[in-house]
């Protein structure tokens, strides 16, 4: 009976990544690419969103994602998402150099031209990578690339891109630290670890949890 324990313990391979809720009875932390409806969100395995009230808040802090537009959120693997993370999509821009930012043309009744030859705004899709942690509150601006291994912290506004392997904090979001030197930074870049298969990510999960950038 003892080896057999030992051995069922030895081919976890961790969670399932095709469930819902990876905690057992507890449904308010989600992998959310097991959640999201909408084709403009793309997200990776494991990423995973916690939420005080309910899982399916989530779309409904991606705001002003219209179908019209086009534009798409794509979060990598093994992501944090703490509950009230917003997402302003490219539907939200207005003209800023016009004489007014008035959407005139959506409104129709004669003014249904107002827009012709020219286009509103649009920074882009908003990329957030692997391994980031975006804290509670956190605000992400349209067409913002987050890269790997990035922290955002709570009530950040993020105007402006994010480099791998670094901590950003505060309305505009600043740098505040790297993670790592730029050596081992590249390393991890190199090594890709969140495109590993499970069974290598569970013979490595105490390397991974500790500070130590491996050669």
């Amino acid at each position: 009976m003892q080896w057999r324990n030992f051995v069922e313990k030895k081919n976890m391979q961790g969670p399932d990544r095709n469930t819902l809720f990876p905690l057992p009875h507890y449904d308010r932390l989600c992998f959310l690419k097991n959640l999201v409806k909408n084709p403009n969100i793309e997200v990776g395995d494991y990423t995973y969103y916690d939420d005080f009230s309910d899982v399916h808040n989530f779309e409904k802090n991606v705001k002003y994602h219209f179908d019209f537009i086009g534009d798409k959120l794509i979060i990598g693997k093994f992501c944090m998402i703490a509950s009230d993370v917003t997402f302003i999509m490219n539907g939200a821009n207005h003209l800023s150099d016009a004489v007014s930012s008035y959407p005139f043309a959506i409104f129709g009744n004669g003014w249904e031209k107002a827009m012709d030859g020219k286009s509103y705004p649009s920074k882009g899709n908003t990329v957030v990578g692997n391994d980031v942690w975006i804290g509670y509150r956190a605000t992400i601006m349209p067409g913002v690339q987050i890269g790997d291994g990035a922290i955002i912290a709570a009530n950040s506004t993020v105007t402006k891109d994010v480099p791998p392997y670094t901590i950003v904090g505060g309305n505009p979001g600043r740098v505040i630290r790297r993670r790592f030197p730029d050596a081992q930074i590249e390393k991890l870049l190199q090594l890709k670890w969140w495109d590993r298969d499970p069974e290598w990510i569970t013979a490595n999960v105490e390397w991974l949890t500790g500070k130590e950038v491996k050669e």
